[in-house]
């Protein structure tokens, strides 16, 4: 009797998570697919509160170790995103084992906006979703936007389009993106592209495809419950990234 009760509630909440699906990104803490941009958003004054582990492989050349991320991202309006994104140093990075440091002691700190300029669908069908985006465009070190050095590690900026297409009773995401930066470190350059599915059987799963103009990638994203959000990546078709996210909605 109470394996069915349990059996019963355990359907109830995956049916109410079924609406629901979220599109994070794992190396910015925005919306998007794995490290690609595309023209998706949240819904209006959604909030996201995630933490990632990221393997060496993903992350600008500063971090040549594994290392780790937690950012808070809030949907203002239906039209504008806006992510705060800290990445962790380690002390032997920073030199400051001889004085008695060790693990991860500091972190590096980044904004990032993303404006929608057109829905999906808006003045005819087959227009797509466009987004207008930029991570970590401002830096105190060296230049002041675009830096081609100094700390501004995770600069970029981007123009995405998204378009769903329906396929019987599937719907595929295609997205294109052209990125642009001057880092000499961690040059994201040119176009940018990935695909997405929902099973409509179980569309709390995500598969995603990408190229992210420097790198293939393949990876999964999963919804429970409405709020928590799992991801995993797999960076070059081996090295893997992860993360999860609690979402939610202001009223």
């Amino acid at each position: 009797m109470y394996l069915m009760n349990f059996k019963r509630i355990y359907i109830a909440f995956l049916f109410i998570s079924i609406p629901y699906i979220l599109s994070a990104q794992l190396t910015y803490g925005t919306t998007g697919l794995l490290h690609a941009p595309s023209a998706e958003m949240q819904k209006d004054k959604t909030v996201m509160l995630g933490a990632n582990f990221l393997n060496k492989e993903i992350t600008p050349p500063t971090w040549y170790y594994h290392t780790y991320n937690y950012y808070l991202n809030v949907t203002i309006l239906p039209c504008l995103e806006v992510a705060y994104t800290c990445t962790l140093f380690s002390a032997e990075s920073l030199g400051l084992k001889s004085r008695g440091y060790s693990g991860f002691t500091n972190q590096d700190r980044y904004f990032s906006l993303r404006l929608r300029a057109l829905k999906e669908g808006q003045f005819w069908k087959y227009t797509p979703a466009v987004v207008l985006g930029t991570s970590d465009p401002f830096t105190s070190s060296g230049d002041i936007i675009a830096s081609k050095g100094g700390n501004g590690y995770y600069s970029r900026f981007y123009i995405a389009a998204t378009k769903h297409i329906q396929i019987g009773k599937e719907a595929v995401g295609v997205h294109l993106s052209y990125l642009y930066n001057r880092r000499k470190d961690y040059h994201l350059n040119g176009i940018a592209a990935g695909i997405t599915y929902n099973p409509s059987f179980h569309p709390q799963l995500r598969l995603i495809a990408e190229y992210d103009s420097k790198d293939f990638a393949l990876g999964a994203t999963y919804l429970l419950f409405n709020h928590l959000h799992a991801q995993i990546e797999l960076q070059k078709m081996k090295y893997f990234t992860g993360g999860l996210t609690f979402q939610f909605q202001l009223k």
